[in-house]
C-alpha cells in the first residue's frame, strides 16, 4: 500500500466567509461550532502549513502536473466548490460526518466514535463505505487538495496522542487511496491534543476533540 507523500499543499487564498454546517443526524443547517473561541483558531491553524509552504510549492506543483491534475481558474473556484459541497452533503447524509463550508474550503469532520475503536487506528469496517462515498466525489473533483488531520483529546501522554492521531489520519488517507484518490493530492498530519474544538474538561468535549478532519481546498494557480 502506498503512503501519502510528505509534501505540503499549495498556497491557497483563504477566505473566511459565513460558516455553516449540516447536523449529520437531523439534516438541519446550523452555525458551525468552530467559528467561536479556540475552534476557529484550530481550523485556521490546521491550515497554516498549507498556506505558507513556500519551500515545497514548486515540488508539489510539478507532482500535480505530472499526475495530470490541472489548476482551477480564479473565477470558477466558487462554483466548483459549491458543486462539490452539494455532492458531499448528499453522499454523507445521515452518516455521522458533518460537512462545513468556510469560504473556498470544505471541512469533513469524522468523529472518533464512528471511525475507530478505543485506542485503535485501523478504520472500522463499517466506516469504509463512508470513505468510499467521499472518494467517489473526490475523484470527480480532482482539482481538490485534501489535508487529512488526526486529533485526540488531552487524556493520556502527549507523545502517545501525537502518534495515535497521525496513525489514524494515515489510515484514513490509505483508505482514500485504496478507493482511487491519487496520493499526490493528500497531505497527512497528526495534531494530537493541540487543536481542540471543545473543552477537554467534560466527556462531551473530549468526544468532540477525538476526530479526523478532511480539509478540501481548490488547487489554483
Amino acid at each position: 500500500m502506498h503512503k501519502a507523500p510528505g509534501f505540503l499543499a499549495l498556497v491557497i487564498a483563504l477566505t473566511l466567509g459565513g460558516c455553516t454546517t449540516i447536523n449529520p443526524y437531523t439534516g438541519e443547517e446550523q452555525r458551525a461550532k468552530a467559528t467561536t473561541g479556540a475552534g476557529i483558531g484550530a481550523v485556521v491553524g490546521a491550515l497554516a502549513g498549507i498556506a505558507t509552504a513556500d519551500g515545497s510549492r514548486e515540488r508539489k506543483k510539478r507532482a500535480l502536473q505530472g499526475a495530470g491534475i490541472g489548476a482551477l481558474a480564479g473565477g470558477g473556484v466558487g462554483f466548483y466548490m459549491d458543486q462539490q459541497e452539494a455532492k458531499l452533503r448528499q453522499e454523507l447524509e445521515a452518516t455521522g460526518v458533518s460537512v462545513t463550508r468556510q469560504g473556498d474550503r470544505i471541512i469533513l469532520n469524522m468523529p472518533g466514535n464512528i471511525t475507530f475503536g478505543v485506542d485503535e487506528y485501523n478504520v472500522q469496517r463499517d466506516f469504509l463505505p463512508v470513505l468510499e462515498s467521499v472518494s467517489k466525489v473526490l475523484e470527480e473533483y480532482e482539482s481538490t487538495m485534501i489535508e487529512v488531520a488526526g486529533h485526540t483529546d488531552s487524556t493520556g501522554g502527549r507523545q502517545y496522542n501525537m502518534l495515535l492521531s497521525k496513525n489514524r489520519a494515515q489510515s484514513v488517507a490509505d483508505a482514500l487511496m485504496e478507493f482511487g484518490v491519487q496520493p499526490v493530492r493528500l497531505d497527512v498530519v497528526g495534531h494530537g491534543p493541540t487543536r481542540p474544538v471543545a473543552s477537554n474538561e467534560t466527556a462531551s468535549g473530549r468526544s468532540q476533540n477525538r476526530r479526523v478532519e478532511l480539509t478540501l481546498l481548490p488547487y489554483t494557480e
